[in-house]
């Protein structure tokens, strides 16, 4: 990353909008912070996580590391923002691109699209699909992933079964939605490690679309979803 790139990612402490009665010191730590946030996301998305070092980090934001570990314990703590932050964008961007559909199925298509542009992103392929797994643990990627994402799935999830009228208790449209976002997230990383993502993603929508599609036809024929009960016996 050159100087000039990184200079355009270190804000101006004067300029640095505050809290309104924040001292001056306080607005220079949350401009440090935000400065190690976007030097480190820039670099985790062009080297990787083992690839950076804390060095390269805090030389691109042009602070020192006892400043970093003023906010940080690590570059592991430093990822994780890094990651909370991508996850959120991605979150806000379905949310803004599912607002307003009033069409059950509208929305869901929408939706879809906007995950779909999201995970072809550079920074969100690196950092949340290629190394959050490995960097985070898997426990805790599946953590962090669930309550940016998730919310926006069990929303969808929701108005795709109120449109059959079904009277569906709590645990079950958990359950779909479950179902739905472990398929979003397949979806997604065979999306960003195809060699022609844009394809791939095509492809997804198409698969996800006949499901709706099937949805579709259940809802609007009346049919009732079979009890989940098992059969004893066999």
């Amino acid at each position: 990353m050159s100087k000039s790139s990184v200079s355009k990612l270190v804000p101006r402490v004067p300029g640095v909008p505050g809290v309104p009665g924040a001292s001056r010191r306080q607005q220079y730590s949350a401009s440090t912070k935000r400065a190690l946030v976007d030097v480190a996301e820039e670099l985790f998305t062009d080297n990787g996580y083992a690839a950076t070092s804390l060095d390269a980090i805090v030389a691109g934001a042009r602070v020192t590391k006892g400043a970093l570990y003023h906010h940080f314990s690590g570059k592991q703590a430093l990822f994780e923002a890094v990651f909370e932050r991508v996850e959120s964008d991605a979150s806000r961007a379905i949310q803004k691109a599912i607002k307003g559909h009033r069409d059950p199925w509208e929305k869901a298509q929408a939706g879809l699209r906007a995950f779909l542009e999201v995970v072809q992103e550079a920074r969100y392929r690196r950092i949340v699909i290629q190394e959050g797994p490995s960097v985070l643990g898997y426990e805790r990627y599946r953590e962090q992933e669930e309550r940016s994402t998730f919310a926006n799935v069990l929303d969808i999830v929701r108005s795709v079964l109120a449109a059959g009228q079904w009277e569906l208790d709590e645990d079950l449209s958990q359950t779909f939605a479950r179902i739905f976002f472990g398929a979003m997230s397949s979806a997604g990383e065979s999306v960003s490690s195809a060699e022609d993502p844009i394809q791939a993603a095509a492809n997804v929508e198409t698969a996800i679309g006949f499901i709706l599609a099937g949805f579709r036809v259940l809802a609007e024929s009346g049919v009732e979803l079979p009890s989940g009960e098992l059969a004893e016996g066999s």
